[in-house]
């Protein structure tokens, strides 16, 4: 069991037997380069969200390890503040302990150094970064597990919230889910599950209460290393004060209704105390998986200093 809270190469020598057709053309690529890098780098956030938040993870009732991962990631450059902001993610490991596990860790790592460390010159928007990042992440699984000769038995999914400036940008793979809880809203289901009962749900030939119910609600359409072009959903939305992001695992969700999510949450004297609540109320319920739960919740929105 995991919990955390908080307020918040040298370069190489390059030999080449070809010489430029024109001095002029290579001078200005690297001149348009060159200053695509010092635009980056001048940027700074027009708006700062202050968050806290708080993450738990569990191995629950029944299962010998834990599969489930959560990471985060928080610049201080106010440049990559500005292009990238901060992330926080939760995976859901699938192919059995060493397989599971290695997954979702491989998969979270994997995308924050890509988001953070693999920037497009031109500044490509959070959005299509994740994207990216979940595609490298989809390909190096999908490679590691044809080498150790776990085809088809290695993937996560993943499910990530990053802020830039006051714009939360949601991208999810598989069926953990995120969640949006504004005062005096319900809360609001800001993903929708890639399984086969969803797929069901949309076409009309089967209702949501026998989703839930389904021996089949676990199984899922996409996750990150089945290999292919596994695409991300991403959406975004505009924070306000007081808004409050869950990221949760299909352990919770298996246990647990959405009202059932806000109810602990809203009657939570801290975050810390929501998700300790959470993860404790998803094994008493069952705990037959393993369980993770992060919530972020936007304490004020200010200009950035």
């Amino acid at each position: 069991m995991a919990i955390e809270a908080n307020d918040e190469n040298s370069p190489a020598d390059v030999a080449s037997s070809s010489v430029p057709e024109s001095t002029d053309e290579m001078e200005e690529g690297s001149i348009r380069r060159a200053w695509q890098a010092a635009h980056l780098a001048t940027q700074r956030p027009r708006m700062f969200a202050e968050v806290e938040w708080a993450a738990r993870t569990d191995i629950g009732r029944a299962r010998e390890h834990n599969e489930d991962k959560y990471d985060f990631f928080a610049p201080d450059e106010p440049w990559l503040l500005a292009v990238r902001g901060r992330l926080w993610a939760v995976a859901d490991g699938m192919g059995g302990h060493s397989a599971g596990q290695i997954a979702s860790e491989a998969a979270l790592k994997t995308l924050i150094r890509c988001y953070y460390f693999q920037i497009d010159e031109q500044g490509d928007s959070a959005a299509a970064a994740l994207q990216t990042a979940l595609r490298d992440a989809n390909e190096l699984l999908h490679r590691a597990a044809n080498e150790i000769g776990a085809q088809g038995n290695m993937g996560t999914t993943v499910v990530v919230a990053a802020i830039t400036d006051d714009t939360l940008t949601i991208a999810h793979i598989g069926d953990s889910r995120a969640y949006l809880l504004r005062p005096g809203e319900a809360i609001r289901p800001l993903t929708t599950d890639h399984s086969w009962v969803e797929e069901q749900v949309r076409r009309g030939l089967m209702s949501r209460a026998e989703a839930e119910t389904s021996q089949y609600r676990n199984y899922i359409t996409r996750s990150v290393g089945m290999g292919g072009n596994v695409a991300a959903d991403v959406s975004t939305e505009t924070l306000q004060e007081g808004d409050t992001v869950l990221l949760c695992t299909d352990g919770v969700t298996g246990y647990l209704s959405d009202t059932a999510l806000q109810d602990h949450v809203n009657s939570s004297k801290s975050l810390s105390h929501a998700v300790l609540e959470i993860v404790d109320a998803a094994n008493d319920a069952g705990g037959k998986d393993n369980s993770t739960v992060l919530i972020l919740r936007v304490r004020a929105i200010r200009p950035f200093e």
